[in-house]
């Protein structure tokens, strides 16, 4: 058998496909319910880390998927008013790194905040600690108690409350169902 040196010509038109496959999303499919909402959320993201709409993580969350971790990157007084189900404490700006002691990197990991912001920000530095599968779930906590999903409190019981970050971000709780905490 004959090794035969590829030219210069097939690598450079091989490229493309090779980055198309790899590169990171820098704008989503994803859509939220409420248009103004969804133009917020749009501004603060930069698309660094692909998204996951709410739908497919709670269509995830009942599927048979065994190597599913969903991150909270809220404030812990946040995280303590509510969460989405199974959803374990990640913090923010400041990765709680024993949460991630048992995560293993090639595990599909969804990192949700308020809005996806500071998720993103915390998806980012996941990746750049060789975490291969981390999804923004956009819209986050906000979107998924508009869709009318359950959150839990610390004991793991369904509660119909959830923190809002502050007076100003409580306007995107949309449903009304919700007691708004800030």
């Amino acid at each position: 058998m004959t090794l035969r040196f590829l030219s210069p010509w097939w690598l450079l038109l091989s490229m493309p496909h090779f980055f198309s496959l790899h590169a990171q999303p820098f704008h989503t499919n994803a859509r939220i319910e409420d248009r103004a909402f969804d133009q917020v959320v749009r501004k603060y993201l930069q698309f660094t880390v692909p998204v996951i709409d709410v739908d497919s993580l709670y269509r995830l969350m009942h599927s048979n998927v065994e190597d599913i971790y969903i991150l909270d990157a809220r404030a812990k007084e946040e995280y303590e008013v509510s969460r989405i189900p199974h959803a374990q404490y990640i913090g923010y700006p400041r990765i709680d790194e024993d949460v991630l002691s048992h995560i293993p990197k090639d595990s599909k990991i969804i990192v949700y905040c308020s809005i996806g912001y500071r998720s993103e920000k915390i998806g980012e530095q996941l990746c750049q600690m060789g975490y291969r599968r981390v999804y923004n779930l956009y819209g986050s906590i906000f979107e998924w108690v508009n869709r009318g999903y359950p959150v839990v409190d610390s004991r793991g019981d369904t509660v119909r409350r959830v923190h809002t970050y502050n007076r100003k971000w409580s306007r995107w709780v949309l449903n009304t169902a919700y007691e708004k905490v800030y």
